[in-house]
């Protein structure tokens, strides 16, 4: 894979055109978008009230909160770009931020650390109780130990942990782990003829690969995936479910600092940067809110368009050019995370004639940004989009999250080539948020297909049950040792050498079970695995 780096965005390929780093804007190539002219008369004439960053006296703030949003949410874009580049507008009830809309603003803001910090802490707000603890947006807004909410010095070091353990993964084993997860996942609703592609799919293969990555037992993941829904979704649960998030993560991190494994979760707990359980808990956090929801939106948003729009007709059976291109123009048009990568003012500060309050909250509408009608229409090929951010704070798992979907996207319309909407495409229902564009269901129809599920079945025992170097990563030798091929010799997972069969059974089991197993014989660990998916599949079935 493309090592991501730490404090920037990736170098684009030979077919792409510049992402945006964060010491310079994108150099337009000859399909790339160009950056929207500040001189063109986008800036809000003197005396508009887009001036203060505050709506006129009497004038009710766009909401990004509900279902009118969620409906359309280029019609209230088009209306906040007559503020300018920045307008008012409300998150949530008693919650108003200042949103970006152009490209360029976005990028100067995302680029600017010095004038712009990430850190919740400087949210005058919320520091004064203005805004109450309880509202349902600021679990997603609030301060968290971690490196999307660090600046300087605390981001590096936090970034280098995520970074350096993202480094480890083997993408081409990641792909391999997600075809085995598609097949198993499509074998489930495959012979029925229609399902619900949001609910029985792309919500449950990020959940099945994050099994794996982290090294975590399918009750914990529930869990997980549950509060984080809950967060994103701004439910009147959001305080309960950021209270279950974080202990369903000590859970994990303790479970791994007894059993550690080649997965991502023991890799941050062995990094030189020796994070807190504290620290652990929100560097997973940030990891798995980006590998879950964001990610099965990605996987929506892309089938949708795949099997909605006239371009793609009679062509879905046309390679991996095919959904990349797809998937570019959702990343260009429909990002997975429509409103976020919010930043608080360090000092008051004005930037294209609005002014920005010190402490009061500013989000970058990448949904907006990448839809600024001074940037050209014609994107295919060009990777200068903002859904993955730009600058310090650019997404470091992009490589993954996109062969994820990819991959997810590949596998399903090989199965099923005949896949069509069951209803509609404008009749669908986009579930309300100010942060995620999000389908609330997909449902589709095609013809009926034989599951082949000890095939499948047995794929997963056999990814599951990898030792050595894991399923989707490697274990780094210890210096001095070598193999008895002459070459470095690989590290077995600790706790015994208990393979991750035993960490990952720990959650039902006893932790007196987890040390009694070191001399298990291979067949018994087989039918182990094979029966935890077994269970899986019938959880999800009661689903």
């Amino acid at each position: 894979m493309t090592s991501p780096t730490r404090d920037s965005a990736p170098t684009p390929g030979p077919d792409s055109a510049p992402t945006p780093g964060p010491d310079s804007a994108p150099t337009p190539g000859p399909d790339s978008a160009p950056a929207p002219d500040p001189a063109t008369g986008s800036t809000p004439p003197p005396g508009c009230p887009a001036h203060s960053g505050q709506a006129p006296a009497g004038e009710r703030l766009e909401s990004l909160h509900g279902p009118e949003f969620a409906a359309d949410p280029a019609a209230t874009y088009a209306r906040l770009r007559e503020h300018g580049h920045i307008a008012p507008v409300e998150l949530s009830p008693g919650v108003p931020v200042s949103l970006v809309t152009s490209y360029q603003t976005a990028l100067d803001i995302l680029r600017s650390p010095e004038s712009f910090s990430k850190d919740a802490r400087h949210w005058q707000a919320l520091a004064d109780g203005t805004i109450p603890l309880d509202n349902p947006v600021v679990p997603m807004m609030m301060y968290r130990p971690n490196a999307l909410c660090s600046d300087g010095e605390a981001h590096h070091r936090l970034r280098s942990a995520i970074s350096d353990t993202l480094d480890r993964l083997d993408i081409h084993a990641l792909r391999r782990y997600v075809e085995r997860s598609a097949d198993f996942l499509i074998d489930l609703f495959g012979p029925k003829g229609e399902a619900d592609l949001l609910k029985e799919y792309s919500a449950r293969l990020p959940l099945l690969v994050f099994n794996q990555l982290f090294g975590c037992p399918p009750e914990l993941s529930d869990k997980l995936v549950r509060s984080l829904s809950a967060l994103f979704d701004i439910t009147e649960d959001s305080e309960q479910a950021n209270v279950l998030l974080a202990e369903t993560l000590f859970e994990l991190i303790a479970l791994k600092r007894a059993t550690p494994g080649p997965d991502m979760t023991s890799w941050l707990i062995a990094h030189p940067s020796e994070l807190t359980d504290e620290e652990l808990v929100h560097q997973i956090v940030v990891l798995v809110g980006a590998g879950t929801q964001p990610q099965q939106n990605l996987i929506c948003n892309g089938l949708l368009l795949l099997l909605s729009d006239e371009r793609f007709a009679g062509a879905l059976a046309g390679g991996t050019m095919l959904i990349e291109d797809a998937l570019n123009e959702v990343l260009w048009k429909d990002p997975p995370l429509a409103n976020f990568c919010i930043h608080y003012p360090r000092h008051d500060v004005t930037v294209d004639g609005h002014r920005l309050p010190k402490g009061e909250p500013v989000v970058i509408s990448l949904a907006a940004a990448n839809n600024d009608p001074y940037l050209l229409s014609n994107r295919r090929g060009n990777r200068a989009h903002l859904a993955w951010s730009a600058g310090p704070h650019t997404c470091p798992a992009k490589d993954p999250a996109q062969v994820i979907a990819a991959v997810a996207i590949e596998k399903l319309l090989d199965r099923l080539p005949d896949l069509e909407l069951a209803v509609p495409a404008e009749e669908l229902e986009w579930r309300p948020g100010p942060f995620h564009r999000a389908l609330a269901a997909l449902p589709v129809r095609y013809p009926r297909t034989a599951a082949k599920s000890d095939e499948a079945l047995a794929e997963m025992v056999a990814a599951a049950t990898a030792t050595g170097a894991g399923a989707v990563g490697s274990t780094p030798p210890v210096a001095g040792e070598t193999s008895s091929h002459g070459g470095p010799a690989e590290t077995e997972p600790s706790a015994d050498d208990t393979d991750s069969t035993t960490a990952a059974s720990t959650a039902t089991a006893s932790t007196t079970a987890a040390s009694t197993t070191a001399a298990s014989e291979s067949g018994s660990e087989h039918e182990a695995r094979r029966r935890w998916w077994k269970s899986l599949a019938q959880w999800w079935r009661r689903g």
